[in-house]
């Protein structure tokens, strides 16, 4: 058995979490266009005969405007430190700017293996791909680099062989069917956040967090209580839309995901919650699952 921790770090929406859901084959970390989905540490694991990849997503590296900028970071910096290997996620597609340098110059504060995947290559030619490889290949030492699509699934076999080639444990940490280290009442929660994101306006996904309150196991249902946290009262009607038509997608797509996940019916109850600054509220971060890392 050969196995590790890899820590998967990029600016934000360059498409770690897409990555993860496309390594792993199932979603345990949700995806939106909007940058900072990511708000929590997430493992995803990847099992082959052999080999145990536990791959950990993190937030977006980013300059914070509040206290939960500033834990997303730290929580970014704390598995930069705690694992085995660094995958660096970068848009192919986008131009090098001081968000990288600031990528690269905490890369030089560690000591491990970074692989450089370049994402998003089904949308470039050849010659750019390769001329992107050019532009970043001494910029910093890293050990391999690696272009992939994410999104299309293209080259992550070739990703793994290379990953395995840096593995130095001879430990199982997880069983051999586990894909995530994190609770159903994360992932429900998380999949309600989602389709918020997507069906609503700009300024709402970043005021807000979904939390599980509540669930209730039948024998062929689960009957799911989600509270959507937002910062400011104006914000409640975006979410819940006219005659209550937003809210109602909302759970639809929601409930469609859950049923998938866990294979029965499911009821789902949707309470849209104000809590007037609990982004920059310690109590509010530490109740709704952010852990906060000593500098």
């Amino acid at each position: 058995m050969r196995s590790g921790f890899v820590g998967i770090i990029g600016r934000p929406n360059v498409g770690k979490s897409t990555l993860l859901n496309s390594v792993i084959g199932k979603k345990v970390a949700i995806t939106t266009s909007k940058p900072q989905t990511t708000r929590n540490i997430i493992q995803g694991i990847y099992n082959e005969a052999g080999y145990q990849i536990v791959f950990v997503d993190t937030p977006g590296i980013h300059k914070p405007n509040n206290k939960l900028g500033q834990t997303l970071n730290k929580q970014a910096y704390y598995s930069m430190e705690d694992t085995d290997i660094l995958l660096w996620i970068v848009d192919s597609n986008e131009p090098f700017g001081k968000g990288d340098e600031f990528v690269i110059e905490k890369l030089k504060t560690v000591n491990k293996p970074v692989i450089l995947v370049l994402n998003k290559i089904d949308k470039l030619t050849r010659e750019e791909i390769f001329n992107k490889i050019l532009e970043y290949k001494d910029l910093y030492d890293f050990k391999e680099i690696v272009p992939v699509s994410a999104l299309k699934k293209n080259n992550l076999n070739e990703l793994i062989k290379v990953i395995k080639n840096y593995l130095s444990d001879e430990f199982q940490y997880y069983g051999e069917s586990d894909i995530t280290n994190k609770s159903l009442e994360f992932l429900m929660a998380e999949i309600v956040r989602e389709k918020v994101f997507i069906l609503t306006e700009d300024e709402v996904p970043h005021s807000l967090t979904c939390v599980t309150r509540a669930v209730e196991v039948g024998k062929n249902s689960y009957t799911i209580y989600v509270d959507i946290i937002i910062d400011r009262e104006s914000l409640k009607k975006i979410i819940i839309g006219a005659s209550g038509s937003k809210i109602k997608e909302i759970g639809s797509r929601a409930r469609k995901d859950l049923e998938e996940l866990l294979g029965k019916n499911v009821y789902l109850d949707l309470n849209v919650k104000t809590v007037k600054n609990w982004r920059d509220k310690d109590k509010y971060l530490a109740e709704y699952g952010f852990k906060d890392f000593e500098n």
